[in-house]
């Protein structure tokens, strides 16, 4: 009899609660922070990738740093599109980085929202990270490839910044050198 009072007590608990929902529970909140650069907690959450792992010599670092405007994330480096001697992988330039979510627990439910927005400051240079969540662009190596893949927002898995020597917009600064860009904050927006 016990295991029928607990059901019985379980679906009476989900009962009252659906009846004292309000129409504010179920309509989420205009934004949703996803990653707040303010804390070295944050920086767990992330992993840094560059051509080194195939030979580049290009180089990143993520800290956080009190910058004169807050506590930000600092993501900086070295773009190189030199490439190692003797490199067991078979190519012939590099000059990217980039830092990459380490996976959600599971995944992180981004239906409700239809943008992404970043709050950085940067130098000059293209980053490139997936805005709009109806045109996301798949991307490897710091650079856009055309796959025909639909993105899934009530899916989610991680996000990306990365930086690339060549390309940009018309006007960005390109080619080798030091990167840096002040990230404060990445969150999800409802624009309707």
């Amino acid at each position: 009899m016990s295991r029928f009072r607990a059901i019985w007590q379980a679906s009476l608990n989900a009962t009252k609660k659906a009846l004292t929902w309000k129409a504010e529970d179920l309509i989420p909140p205009t934004e949703r922070y996803i990653f707040n650069f303010n804390s070295r907690e944050e920086l767990k959450k992330w992993h840094l990738y560059s051509d080194s792992e195939y030979g580049g010599l290009s180089s990143a670092s993520l800290e956080i740093a009190d910058t004169g405007n807050g506590i930000k994330g600092v993501f900086s480096g070295n773009l190189s599109l030199d490439v190692s001697e003797g490199s067991k992988w078979n190519i012939t330039r590099s000059g990217f980085c980039g830092m990459r979510s380490k996976k959600f627990d599971g995944f992180i439910d981004l239906d409700a929202y239809d943008t992404i927005a970043l709050k950085l400051k940067g130098d000059g240079r293209s980053y490139i990270s997936t805005i709009p969540l109806a045109r996301y662009l798949p991307t490897w190596r710091g650079n856009v490839i055309d796959a025909d893949l639909e993105m899934n927002p009530s899916r989610v898995l991680g996000m990306s910044l990365s930086v690339n020597a060549d390309g940009g917009v018309p006007g960005a600064k390109t080619g080798p050198g030091d990167f840096r860009v002040e990230i404060d904050w990445i969150k999800a927006l409802r624009s309707v």
